[in-house]
């Protein structure tokens, strides 16, 4: 199966995310941070990364773009509970594959990873 990061603050949502997709037999590992998934990303080299808009520190846009520096290729799904418009476009310029709001729904979710993954596979 795949290589999923999962970026994000809010320990809650880490954790529902590490399960879920580990429940769909994904090797999975959770970043609180920019700078943390900076360096999973360089260790563990994901296939996919589910990456928090909005956070402390180093933004998800700061985020991916310090990821696109190193890899064109890896696919990203942003997500936010702020549909801020200008930073959607920059996150599509980035190359993000979609962009999913919070809260997000979880079937939806999971059914977009199955099938980016497909994809990439």
């Amino acid at each position: 199966m795949a290589k999923i990061l999962i970026v994000d603050d809010q320990l809650g949502v880490r954790r529902l995310l590490f399960e879920t997709f580990r429940e769909d037999q994904h090797e999975v590992e959770m970043a609180a941070n920019g700078v943390e998934a900076l360096r999973l990303f360089e260790s563990f080299g994901p296939d996919l990364i589910l990456m928090d808009m909005k956070m402390p520190g180093m933004n998800g846009l700061e985020t991916l773009a310090q990821i696109r520096a190193l890899n064109h290729q890896v696919g990203v799904i942003m997500m936010t509970a702020y549909g801020d418009i200008q930073n959607m476009e920059q996150a599509k310029d980035l190359g993000i594959l979609c962009y999913m709001g919070k809260p997000f729904d979880l079937f939806e979710l999971r059914e977009r990873v199955r099938e980016i993954l497909a994809t990439i596979s």
